[in-house]
């Protein structure tokens, strides 16, 4: 193979290796050795798939869907889709010439880079972040140029920092709301302010709505929804945070009319089309599964009160209120250890996994997930906290 030489360009920044990596292995050792670990560093839903769903899927099975569907997704889960947005979203969404069903969120996301990046392009993104952004922008000959939201601000992003880290190679920009890791949600006021300045600039808005339902105060703003914007904005959502279904890969893009062929040959050559039995249980989720969001909604929100409870009194923490998705970002700076020596200690000492800031672009911070039952997360942050007091004592 002397002939091929790894890493190529497009993976050259890509880390193989992170602090992320080492707890998840670590935390696997300790379990092995029989110790008891609480998993706050995992980012899914630990709620089982609507009913409905499940039933939806079989059926498809039994009635032998179990071919292709159309390559941009079943015009079932399309008119459902767009039925959703108009009604909730306030998007004058066409099911033919602007959805595009895929293999989850991230090939959604992945379609909308390949089609519209050149090499050297640059997308900015809100950091912290989640980590595949930054991967899948590489992967289409982007560049990445991180914006830092701050603690200060509740992680909200400013367009004042959107605007003096814009360039002649800025064509992208994403946002995440409400956000992982932060769990921060712009309002309608930060959206506004960023859509003149998109518009101003001439860039395209990529807009990952996948923690939309996962909203505890405020409301959530398709910025898709504000004037100017629809036409210069792909808007990404999921089954998989939105009904429990990570694990069956259906996500959806909503891209310009212009803009739907060229993702739509990008997905055509990674996915073909995505699952159909999988796409005729998500249309039923769409009609009939609002009552499994809202009992998920409503646990997730008495979880975040507990989290919050132990973190505003846990000396050395510093932590905002998240108003949206399933995690906590506490600052750990006043500690003095790094994010990834402190996520080392507490997985060592408590038994208590969680993911360092690094891995989001961000530094002095740690992701807590309260993905587990209430019981399980009310141990996590007794252990945390414990561990934490001893750390006063060294």
């Amino acid at each position: 193979m002397s002939r091929v030489h790894f890493p190529n360009t497009r993976m050259k920044t890509i880390p193989l290796s992170g602090g992320i990596r080492e707890i998840l292995s670590r935390a696997d050792e300790l379990e092995k050795q029989g110790r008891s670990v609480i998993h706050m560093e995992i980012g899914r839903p630990d709620f089982d798939s609507p009913e409905c769903a499940k039933k939806g899927a079989i059926l498809a099975l039994e009635s032998g869907n179990v071919h292709y569907t159309d390559m941009s997704g079943s015009f079932e889960l399309r008119e459902a889709i767009a039925e959703k947005y108009r009604r909730e979203n306030h998007l004058s969404v066409n099911p033919d010439s602007q959805v595009i069903v895929t293999a989850g969120a991230i090939e959604a996301l992945m379609i909308t880079f390949m089609s519209v990046l050149e090499p050297q392009d640059e997308v900015i993104i809100p950091a912290p972040f989640f980590p595949a952004y930054a991967d899948q922008v590489a992967l289409s000959n982007g560049i990445v140029r991180p914006v830092q939201c701050r603690i200060e601000n509740e992680f909200r992003l400013k367009v004042q920092d959107i605007e003096k880290a814009i360039n002649e190679k800025t064509k992208i920009l994403l946002i995440n709301s409400p956000n992982n890791p932060t769990g921060a949600v712009l309002t309608r006021e930060d959206l506004e302010e960023i859509a003149r300045l998109a518009i101003e600039k001439d860039l395209l808005v990529v807009s990952d709505e996948c923690y939309e339902k996962y909203l505890y105060e405020g409301e959530h703003v398709s910025i898709a929804s504000l004037p100017g914007m629809e036409e210069r904005t792909v808007t990404i959502g999921a089954a998989s945070k939105t009904w429990s279904m990570t694990g069956w890969r259906i996500g959806w893009a909503i891209v310009p009319p212009e803009m739907k062929k060229y993702a739509a040959k990008c997905h055509q050559n990674l996915t073909t089309c995505a699952n159909a039995f999988a796409q005729a249980g998500v249309a039923k989720a769409f009609r009939e599964a609002d009552g499994d969001v809202k009992r998920m909604i409503d646990e997730y929100r008495r979880r975040r009160d507990l989290v919050m409870s132990y973190l505003n009194r846990i000396e050395g923490f510093e932590a905002v209120t998240p108003h949206g998705a399933f995690y906590a970002f506490p600052s750990v700076k006043k500690l003095g250890l790094s994010p990834f020596e402190l996520s080392s200690y507490l997985l060592e000492e408590a038994g208590v996994a969680t993911v360092p800031s690094d891995v989001f672009r961000s530094e002095g911070f740690i992701r807590i997930a309260y993905c587990r039952s209430y019981e399980e997360i009310e141990e996590g942050m007794k252990r945390i906290e414990a561990a934490v007091a001893k750390l006063g004592k060294r």
